[in-house]
This record gives structure tokens, sequence and C-alpha cells, in this order.
């Protein structure tokens, strides 16, 4: 048997789109000679959903992307992921399932069983899961159907389950097992996802076919990373990070698994990358093409513009310099080098004249006040205005700068430096930006070293640098991780060696600006926990306040 997979990029609700694409990935793998083509979970209405499968109408477009499908199946098996209706009126209304498809009609559907609810998933929130399990059997194959979840409970080893579908579906005697999934990149996972898939074949015996989404749906990204592993645990395939590919397989070859193709991983070139996709993508699904941002001779708006000239073209990228009275000079020469290095439009608008014009305004209020935050912020806010202006009159999307160290402990400007319509590096801590500015330069000098080595610094008062403020970025970012990505408190952090007073300051910090992050834009998702849909804290609480 001839096995074809697919890893596509599909938009949340274009049916007519997401359809076309798997017609023409069925014709191609029939002229390859496939007997059988795979696609990923949800693949008929893009993952996640969320509320639009609240929508009957929504399901009913689905219903009919399966029966176009169907009928396509015609000399070749087609199994393809799609919500179905659950006709018991008990339960949810819905099941999140994997459709077989053959001789132009739904052969049989298996529904997922385990439904993820952490982190960036909501499964249970609409779905049923599965009850009952049954190999496909195919041109004298049987075929384990699993979907994403399903097999990360290996022999009941996750205490967040109380059913393993392999160990319902291994008794039936399956030939291979097909995984159709929605694996949400961070830097991490692409280890972690062989780990689950060679544990699965070896407890098993038999290869097993993994199909993922390869593109980005606001702040999820999906790496693609398909796999094909033998029984024996050697990766026979690893398709290609980030791109759509289809590859076809001989099973009987697959199951010797005598060569192994696992891909080399590199964290910041992961990183570069997905966040290339989660821009392109999120201008490109929404219908915009240009991006403003402001450029200050830092590296966080340095990276940024890198990673969107890179995503949209340098002709769809404008950059704003905006010196105030504070700016050194060579910040403005070295904003001034990165958008000639990279080609993009640049502007100079020196808010001095604005920051004035307000500090006159508000001079009676403030007389005999000291300079403090408040008078920064009135520059960053500045900023944000002329961001925002220039927005409308040219209709480009304001991309926020602000790395993730800085949206953990509030040292951001609501409405000025955090103004955008997305965050492209807020789930990058700012010791990690310095690492992608230096892999950005890897092959010449993209980023003037002078923006690299320089000490960080907000420009918002004389002499200012981000230490006067905050612990040092090497010191900060590992506490940041520790309770953010690790969910470690502030005793065990302690006890780590960190000092206490440094440690219970960030994490009330982090705490007390909740607020700021519930107002900012979505954030590109490259960690294990970022801001945004996987972290859901309240922002009036006690702890560690």
């Amino acid at each position: 048997m001839k096995i074809a997979i697919a890893q596509l990029n599909v938009l949340i609700g274009d049916f007519d789109g997401n359809v076309q694409k798997m017609l023409n990935s069925v014709e191609e793998a029939k002229q390859k000679g496939a007997d059988l083509i795979c696609f990923s979970e949800l693949a008929t209405c893009g993952y996640p959903p969320r509320d639009f499968l609240e929508f009957e109408d929504f399901i009913e477009l689905a219903e009919k992307a399966i029966e176009r499908l169907a009928e396509a199946a015609d000399g070749i098996a087609i199994v393809v992921g799609s919500p179905s209706k659950n006709p018991v009126i008990e339960g949810k209304d819905l099941f999140n399932s994997a459709y077989f498809l053959a001789d132009g009609q739904v052969q049989q559907v298996q529904h997922k069983a385990l439904l993820p609810t952490y982190d960036v998933f909501d499964e249970y929130r609409y779905f049923e899961p599965a009850s009952e399990f049954k190999v496909v059997e195919y041109k004298g194959k049987k075929i384990a159907l699993t979907i994403c979840e399903d097999i990360w409970n290996i022999g009941n080893e996750n205490p967040l389950y109380t059913i393993c579908p392999m160990d319902e579906l291994h008794p039936q005697g399956p030939d291979f097992i097909l995984n159709l999934s929605a694996s949400p990149f961070s830097y991490q996972q692409a280890e972690t996802r062989i780990h689950v898939v060679r544990s699965n074949v070896e407890r098993y015996g038999i290869p097993m076919f993994y199909v993922n989404h390869a593109g980005a749906q606001t702040e999820l990204i999906f790496d693609g990373g398909s796999l094909v592993v033998a029984p024996n645990g050697t990766v026979v395939d690893e398709l290609p990070y980030f791109e759509e590919c289809l590859r076809v397989y001989d099973l009987d070859v697959v199951t010797e698994g005598t060569q192994s193709k696992e891909l080399p991983k590199n964290k910041m070139q992961l990183i570069h990358d997905a966040l290339v996709l989660g821009v392109k993508d999120y201008f490109g699904k929404l219908g915009f093409k240009k991006a403003i941002l402001g450029l200050s001779g830092g590296i966080d708006s340095a990276v940024t513009a890198v990673i969107a000239s890179r995503a949209l073209g340098k002709e769809n990228v404008r950059v704003v310099l905006m010196p105030s009275q504070f700016s050194s000079d060579h910040s403005v020469n070295d904003a001034r080098e990165l958008a000639e290095n990279l080609g993009v439009q640049y502007d100079i608008i020196p808010i001095q004249s604005v920051f004035e014009a307000y500090s006159t305004l508000l001079q009676p209020q403030f007389e005999g006040l000291p300079f403090n935050i408040a008078e920064e912020n009135l520059q960053a806010r500045s900023r944000g205005m002329i961001l925002m202006a220039m927005s409308n009159k040219f209709g480009h999307i304001v991309l926020n700068t602000s790395n993730k160290s800085e949206a953990a402990v509030g040292y951001g400007t609501l409405y000025g430096d955090m103004c955008g319509g997305l965050s492209v590096i807020g789930d990058v801590y700012k010791t990690e930006v310095f690492e992608l500015a230096r892999y950005m330069n890897k092959d010449g000098e993209v980023i003037p070293v002078n923006t690299i080595t320089k000490p960080p610094s907000a420009e918002l008062r004389p002499n200012q640098k981000d230490s006067d403020s905050l612990p040092e970025y090497d010191i900060l970012d590992q506490i940041l991780y520790q309770y953010i990505e690790k969910r470690q408190g502030p005793q065990d952090i302690i006890e780590m060696g960190f000092e206490e007073a440094i440690v219970k300051r960030a994490l009330r910090l982090v705490n007390i600006n909740e607020f700021k992050r519930h107002q900012t834009a979505p954030t590109l998702r490259v960690s294990p926990k970022a801001f945004g849909m996987g972290r859901r804290m309240p922002i009036v609480g006690k702890y560690l306040s």
C-alpha cells in the first residue's frame, strides 16, 4: 500500500479554499500512485475554529466539504479531520472526527477521545469524547485512526485521561496508525512530538503516519514537521517545517525502517522561521499587505523590522524613527542604518515639539512636581499616536515591538509602545532577542553591531538604562522562565539560588501588570507558555501582591 500525507496551510472558515487545496493534493497523490491520502485534524474548517463551532451554518458547511471530498475519493481513499454532529441528546453537540472516505462515500468515522483542555486548548468546550473504537479495513490492511491527543496517553500514563485509544484499537490488529494532528509550534515541541510518536510505535509494534498543519492562525503557529516512523522507532521521514508538503510512502518500506531522515533543530532558526510565518499569515489571511513600526535603534524594534521585511517583503514595510531630546545620536544612526540595510521606507519624525506641547498643556496641573514616569509615558504615547495616525492614513498595520521580558514586568506604556495589531516578539525573552539578532546576522551584518552590543535603554530620560529599573536581563529572564513556563512559586525559585528580594519584586511585577497584557495585541506563540490564550490569570488577586 502507498500512503500519502499532506501537511497544508488552511484558513479557519475558508471551506472552499481548504477543500480546493485538498482536492489538488488528492490529484497529486493519485498521480504518484497513492492508495490513500491523509490530511490533518479539522482540516476542512481549520484549527482552532473556537466558537465558530457554535454556528449551525458553520457545521453545515463542514458537512458539505466532506461531501465534496467524498466525491473525489474515487480510486483513492481520503482521510480528513472535520467536526461532526453528535446524534445523542446527552453530551456535547459535536465530535472532533476523522472521516475515512472511499468509493465516493463516507465509509467510517472515528471520533477523538482525548480532548485537551489546557494551555491553548479548549476542546471539551465543544466536543464529546469518543467511547467506541474500531479499526478501518481497506485494501487488505487494518488502520488505526487517531486524532492528535489520542496518542499522548501512552499506556494510560497521562493522569489527565482515563482511557488510551491505542490500547483499545491494538487488540483489533491494526497494520499501521494514522494520526491527524493540529500541533501548535513551540521551540520544544518538535522534540517532544518525535518522542511521543516513537513511544507509540515501539509500544504497539506498527508504523505511524503523523500529519500536522503548516501555517499560522493568529497567535498559534503550526510548524508542519509531519512524521513517518517505523516500528523500531526510526524516523523514516520528517516533513519540512513551516511549509506545505505532500509525500508518498510505501508501507512495506516504512515498516522496515532502515534509514533515518530526522531533521536538525536549531532553536533560533525555528523561532525565526516561526515568527516570519506568523507575520506572513496574519497579514495574508486577514487581507493586509503593509506594516509599520517604530524603529528606535534598539534591539527589539530592529529584530521586529527584520522579521517583518522577511515576512512581507521590504516594499511592504515602513519604519518611523521618532527621536526625542533624550535620544542618542547613535540610536538614530543605528536605526537609519538598519532601514537602509533592509531597503525599507523610513521617515524621521522628531517628537520633541509634541512632547513640549503636552508638557505646556499640563503645566498648570504638573507645576512643582518632578519629572517622572508621567513625562516618560508622554513620549511613548506621542510615538504611539504618530504610528496610529500613519496607520489610519495609509492603511498600514502597526507591529508591536515589545519583548516577553518587558511584557512580563509591565515595562511598557499602554497606548504608547504597546500599541499595535500584532505582537511579533512578545513571546521572546530579551536575552533570546539578542540571540535572534545574532542569528539574523549569521550570513552578514543586517542589524548594526552597535544595536546588539550597547546596553538596552528606553531613552525616555537622560542616560537611562533598563537596568536602572529592572534586574539584569540574564537574571530576570531566568526568574521569569521559572515562574511563567515552569510555574514555580517564589520559594522554589529562591531555593534555586536567586536573591529573595529580586525574585519577589519580579514576580510581583508580573502579577500586577496582568491588566496591561489583557489590553495588548495578539502575541505570536513560540514558547511552551506564552501570554495570551494559553495563560489565563486573574487581573485582580492577592497572590504575591
